[in-house]
């Protein structure tokens, strides 16, 4: 069938993690580290923590994200001790106050419109906590998507089908029609699969040669390879 749709992940993928908060917090407290080496960090800790994720623990839960950071400070080789639980501690407040996934991703807005002018529709899936529309907005990227789909507002996470499903339906489309763009092998590729849908993963260290899906360092790449099943 052909392709009417494309669907996203949110956190890593339209809007990125802002490195320079967790650069910052790790700084306050003497960690003489670079934006640029938590980066490299983060995408590291990204796939040490989907075998985890894989045994079905929700990424919103607060001992997933002290992994997950815990990770990126072992990849910077930071200690965790007294200081590094401090800084993990404003990294935390500064994620319920403001989410720390708030930095639009530079190709994200030129991918959309690309997307538009091959009439596809477009929608989001995240597993956030409730703002992630609002985030959206603020950045002014809503008018690209026809949906936004926020696991705490709809009660089901991914990798459960069920919130690809209502993806499904809210799009007009059905699974083979539609394919979906994320960040997470057992999160975002297994659920989207389960639903029946493709999926893309992004991997934009190339970190990810293990999985068994299309790949792409980022959007850009990722929008090429929707394209080509245009063409």
């Amino acid at each position: 069938m052909a392709l009417k749709a494309v669907l996203f992940d949110a956190g890593n993928t339209v809007m990125l993690i802002n490195y320079a908060v967790v650069a910052g917090a790790l700084a306050s407290e003497g960690f003489d580290v670079q934006e640029d080496l938590v980066r490299e960090a983060e995408y590291r800790a990204r796939v040490r923590l989907d075998p985890i994720l894989a045994r079905r623990n929700s990424t919103e839960a607060p001992e997933i994200f002290r992994t997950y950071i815990g990770f990126v400070c072992e990849g910077l080789g930071v200690e965790w001790g007294a200081a590094a639980e401090r800084a993990f501690r404003r990294i935390v407040e500064y994620n319920r106050e403001h989410n720390l996934w708030n930095q639009p991703n530079p190709q994200a807005r030129a991918v959309l419109e690309r997307l538009q002018r091959r009439n596809l529709a477009v929608g989001m899936i995240s597993n956030s906590d409730g703002s992630i529309e609002r985030m959206i907005t603020r950045h002014g990227l809503d008018p690209y998507f026809r949906f936004v789909l926020d696991s705490q507002v709809v009660g089901v996470e991914k990798p459960d089908p069920r919130i690809f499903q209502m993806a499904l339906e809210l799009a007009g489309v059905g699974p083979a029609e539609a394919v979906y763009i994320g960040d997470l092998y057992s999160i975002d590729v297994v659920g989207s699969r389960a639903a029946g849908l493709d999926a893309i993963l992004l991997d934009p260290a190339g970190l990810w040669g293990h999985v068994d899906c299309p790949k792409a360092r980022d959007l850009s790449e990722a929008a090429g390879i929707v394209l080509q099943r245009l063409s």
